[in-house]
């Protein structure tokens, strides 16, 4: 019923303690807290005799009276008293130091007694008189000093860190130190001033987001409407092309019937003349065919007389439109048509590209110190290639406007343009480095990275930045479950974790700046084969450096002389004070003092495989 009432529970938990509300009170602004954690914060924050609330900072000249409220007092015993389940431990989360079996939840943390509680176990410390003076936290992992073993309540304003009481008597001795309470308090006020600002900041950007959007809607809505424009313009040019078409196709047409009526005239008069003659054929054919002489000679002369009519003039088709031309003169339009668009048409494409090449280059991707290179897509820079190619790898040392200085092995100060480059993660190489986090997978050893002070779910119980466990599981949410030698299912997240190698594990592994002249090495165990080859030396050889160039080193190994190997490949092998050469002891003493040396013959030595 009290979880009904009060909905989201975090409003009604005191923001000093972070805990729901124990003796509320309410102070004249309106905020409640804790009677002891409101009390005890005014005590150790009386500023000239001024009161401010933690929350809203309004100031008070008097000390308020703190009056408990009796309502809110019983609805948070209610809230309490329905609060009876208690969920298990999962991983990341802080587990209760006093049940048995199941791993329950804890929910506070008491830092004198450096442990830590669940809400059953939790109330002596609300009851008991002497436990109610112990100091309450929301359940973690209880920090401690390494060196005393003791908790860290003080903070360290000349080394900017926390430390134990013992630690003031110690290494911090004459230090500017004031309780982790005060200086909790004087950060929370800049810490919320710096909130408010990110708020108003957040405020601003969210306008500025909304303004975006809207230009940018407005923009596309500009574009499509172009788009639909540009259609409406050369529909209607194609529609106008095909009017001018059908009116050139209409006039052929045209011509074409006049001359095929002509044709038809001349047709029609020659398929006359062609009757007439033979009709006069079949005259004279029967004159010939007669056998009286009288009658041949009488109707001869008459016939004769009309011979002129085989005297016709003969007629040809002649039209006067030659459409073998008309073909021609269409084919010159369409070519001066082609011609005439492509050439404008490429000026208006032209003319949208000059109008987009002036909108600004972001170069929110790559910034002076990046790794970078030439894009695959990008045939022949606009500054040319000089000695840089596509594998050609560089350091970005300048940016202005479109325009960046690249420091590539091959050649110094190459100018180049931004958006004519892409970056190189992992510091040039494009295979993801030892502490890229999405190299990390399951069944890899982690740890976690220096870097990080407190992991975001805590240390967990055993783990430190020392510990070593193997990746379990990984999560679609960037999370990692890990298991650590004191701590299984250890949850954490992978952008916290580093993976170690071998020789992390080996421990006191060389680097290359710490070999110097003089110090006894050998091959690293990792390395299989050097990069100058073994000669007569092995992974047991152990040598005195004698010469370094650079990379490269001059060894003295008993087995060989002037052996030539990489820095980076060898490590530094601690002395014993015991030596043995070719069969001889060797004992490195300080005569400083006054010593006894036992008989050698009683010296057992014990050599071991390295």
């Amino acid at each position: 019923m009290a979880e009904a009432i009060l909905g989201d529970q975090d409003q009604y938990s005191c923001s000093i303690c972070l805990d729901l509300l124990r003796d509320p009170v309410t102070i004249p602004c309106g905020h409640s807290y804790c009677m002891s954690c409101i009390g005890e914060c005014w005590n150790t924050n009386d500023l000239n005799g001024t009161y401010r609330c933690p929350q809203c900072r309004q100031t008070f000249k008097s000390k308020p009276p703190l009056n408990r409220s009796t309502v809110l007092a019983e609805i948070m015993e209610k809230l309490r008293s329905t609060e009876s389940a208690q969920s298990l431990a999962g991983p990341g989360e802080i587990a209760c130091d006093f049940c048995s079996g199941e791993m329950i939840k804890a929910v506070k943390s008491c830092l004198e007694c450096r442990a830590s509680y669940c809400q059953t176990h939790v109330q002596p410390h609300y009851n008991v008189p002497a436990l109610k003076k112990h100091k309450l936290v929301k359940a973690a992992v209880i920090p401690v000093c390494p060196k005393h073993d003791k908790v860290l309540e003080v903070y360290c304003r000349t080394d900017q860190k926390c430390v134990c009481m013992h630690c003031l008597l110690d290494d911090h001795k004459g230090h500017d130190t004031v309780s982790s309470t005060i200086e909790r308090n004087e950060k929370q006020i800049k810490l919320t001033d710096t909130q408010t600002k990110v708020k108003q900041t957040i405020q601003a950007k969210e306008k500025e987001l909304q303004k975006m959007n809207m230009d940018i809607a407005s923009h596309s809505d500009s574009a499509k409407k172009a788009v639909e424009n540009s259609k409406k313009v050369f529909s209607e040019l194609v529609k106008f092309i095909e009017k001018k078409s059908n009116e050139v196709i209409e006039k052929i047409k045209a011509e074409e019937k006049a001359d095929l009526d002509q044709g038809a005239k001349l047709q029609k008069k020659l398929q006359e003349e062609i009757t007439e003659l033979k009709k006069r054929e079949g005259v004279l054919e029967d004159l010939l065919q007669t056998d009286n002489n009288i009658q041949f000679l009488q109707n001869c002369e008459s016939v004769s007389s009309s011979s002129a009519s085989d005297e016709l003039p003969s007629s040809s088709f002649q039209p006067y439109c030659s459409f073998e031309d008309i073909r021609k003169l269409i084919c010159e339009l369409a070519g001066r048509l082609e011609t005439t668009c492509t050439q404008e048409i490429s000026k208006t494409i032209t003319n949208v590209s000059d109008l987009s090449a002036k909108r600004p280059h972001f170069t929110f991707d790559i910034v002076v110190g990046d790794h970078v290179r030439v894009k695959p897509s990008v045939v022949t820079p606009t500054h040319k290639w000089g000695s840089v190619t596509h594998l050609s790898i560089g350091v970005v040392k300048k940016i202005q406007g479109d325009l960046l200085t690249v420091d590539f092995p091959e050649q110094r100060n190459w100018t180049g343009v931004v958006s004519e480059m892409e970056r190189v993660t992992s510091a040039g190489s494009d295979l993801p480095s030892k502490n890229d986090p999405f190299n990390i997978k399951v069944g890899d050893k982690v740890r976690v990275k220096p870097s990080v002070i407190t992991p975001k779910h805590n240390w967990g119980r055993n783990v430190t930045h020392k510990s070593v466990g193997v990746v379990k599981d990984i999560k679609s949410d960037d999370s990692v479950v890990v298991d650590f030698p004191g701590h299984a299912n250890w949850k954490g997240i992978i952008t916290e974790m580093e993976k170690v190698t071998n020789d992390d594990e080996i421990g006191p592994s060389s680097l290359g700046s710490n070999i110097k002249i003089g110090d006894k090495v050998r091959v690293k165990p990792s390395v299989v084969t050097p990069t100058h080859k073994w000669g007569a030396v092995t992974h047991k050889s152990i040598g005195v450096v004698k010469k370094i160039q650079g990379e490269s080193l001059t060894v003295d190994f008993p087995e060989q002389k002037n052996w030539t190997g990489i820095v980076s490949e060898m490590e530094i092998v601690a002395s014993t004070g015991l030596d043995i050469q070719n069969g001889s002891l060797i004992l490195d003493v300080d005569f400083s003092g006054i010593m006894t040396i036992p008989d050698l013959a009683d010296i057992k030595l014990e050599t071991e495989s390295e």
